[in-house]
């Protein structure tokens, strides 16, 4: 059965790990810098405007959003990363929650795919490197999202995909998708890769 993207909301925006639902339904995780788009593109994947709350101080919550999906799937919303204003006591906070959601997770094992979000102007930055590098060593499986792919022009365009398709911290196997929350460019290919991972039709 189809999921109902009219039946959507905010299940919790957990501060601690033992806060994170046990409900045995799949978890698409969104990972990314503070500023790469994720709530943009959550509001986007689900039609929404307003759901995934788009921050005008980047980086300031750090919660683990847990949006429920039709009762059959969780998007997660991880906090971002690489915020240079952040306190270094805020940026404990992230490290602790984040890590404790792919090590703390009662879940775990439902847990995939990992969404990486790489603003697709800029391409992995030193902060995106290491997120790579840490979600190649969980082995869980995961992909890449460029996003704000509307900004780019033909060339830009070009010379982006080369980037991406010749990072080292990119398996060749690993799906990088272009995306444009504005224009919707890459909303069906990317519902179907989460398709294919969860199992769960839209």
């Amino acid at each position: 059965m189809a999921l109902n993207l009219n039946n959507v909301s905010l299940r919790i925006s957990a501060g601690f790990t033992r806060q994170f639902p046990g409900d045995p339904i799949p978890q698409v995780a969104f990972s990314g810098r503070s500023n790469v788009g994720k709530s943009s593109l959550i509001n986007s994947l689900l039609n929404r405007k307003s759901l995934a709350r788009v921050s005008a101080a980047p980086g300031k919550t750090i919660t683990v959003n847990f949006y429920e999906i039709d009762k059959k799937l969780f998007f997660v919303d991880l906090p971002g990363y690489g915020f240079a204003k952040r306190r270094a006591e805020d940026q404990a906070v992230w490290s602790q929650l984040t890590d404790g959601y792919f090590t703390d997770n009662k879940n775990i094992d439902r847990v995939g795919p990992v969404i990486q979000l790489i603003d697709s102007r800029i391409g992995p930055t030193a902060d995106d490197e290491m997120m790579l590098d840490y979600l190649i060593q969980t082995g869980l499986p995961f992909f890449v999202v460029a996003t704000k792919a509307d900004k780019l022009n033909a060339t830009e365009r070009k010379k982006s995909e080369e980037l991406f398709a010749n990072h080292p911290l990119i398996p060749k196997e690993t799906p990088v998708l272009f995306y444009s929350s504005l224009k919707t460019e890459g909303r069906q290919e990317l519902w179907k890769l989460i398709s294919a991972y969860t199992g769960v039709k839209l």
